[in-house]
């Protein structure tokens, strides 16, 4: 996939206020500082498109963006640490969980995970949280930018998961300074969308 051209459309504090579209969405959801926003960078190949901060809870609602004119990227907020108050958070936190269960538009959440450290119980509670609710989603290791520390940390972060999974889901290795996972996520996002097309012709 070459993406020609993507922009901002608005932030949303509300599924409800979402765009009225029947266009494929992708949504990126990870720890706070995750590397979110430099993985949108590098995927649109635009360097200022997301915002990014180094301060946790830069992102407060669901960011859209249109690529394309075909789908959209939501950039969700991260979950966990941020300077925010205990209302805030349960706020935000009540604003994923009714995007991620209630917008049919979603094709497929893609979890971030830092590729640097080992797993962590808010990550494996997250993921449980997307296997009972049945929401299809992939990981994507992010700040791989020291591949044999990294492998290790994959395979401890997988081998955690496998203690209570029957089977992984989708994995991409990535890392926004040398654009590494970019061909990869796009193909499979490329793929995705073809699908959903051509099921929509078939009900039309």
């Amino acid at each position: 996939m070459n993406i020609t051209q993507s922009e901002y459309v608005a932030s949303y504090p509300r599924v409800d206020l979402c765009p009225n579209s029947s266009l494929p969405e992708y949504a990126f959801i990870g720890r706070s500082n995750v590397g979110k926003s430099s993985l949108i960078n590098m995927l649109t190949g635009r360097k200022n498109l997301a915002k990014t901060s180094g301060q946790p809870g830069k992102t407060q609602k669901l960011n859209y963006f249109l690529i394309d004119r075909s789908w959209y990227i939501v950039d969700l907020p991260g979950y966990g640490y941020a300077k925010i108050s205990k209302a805030q958070r349960q706020k935000w936190q009540r604003m994923i969980q009714d995007y991620i269960l209630r917008r049919e538009q979603l094709l497929y959440l893609f979890l971030l995970i830092d590729g640097r450290i080992p797993p962590q119980a808010i990550d494996m509670e997250f993921v449980a949280w997307l296997g009972i609710s049945k929401i299809p989603f992939v990981i994507v290791f992010t700040k791989n930018d020291k591949p044999p520390k990294s492998q290790s940390t994959r395979d401890a972060f997988e081998a955690k998961m496998m203690e209570s999974w029957k089977a992984m889901p989708p994995r991409f290795v990535t890392c926004a300074r040398n654009g590494l996972g970019r061909e990869a996520i796009l193909t499979f996002i490329e793929q995705n969308n073809n699908e959903f097309a051509y099921l929509q012709e078939q009900v039309t």
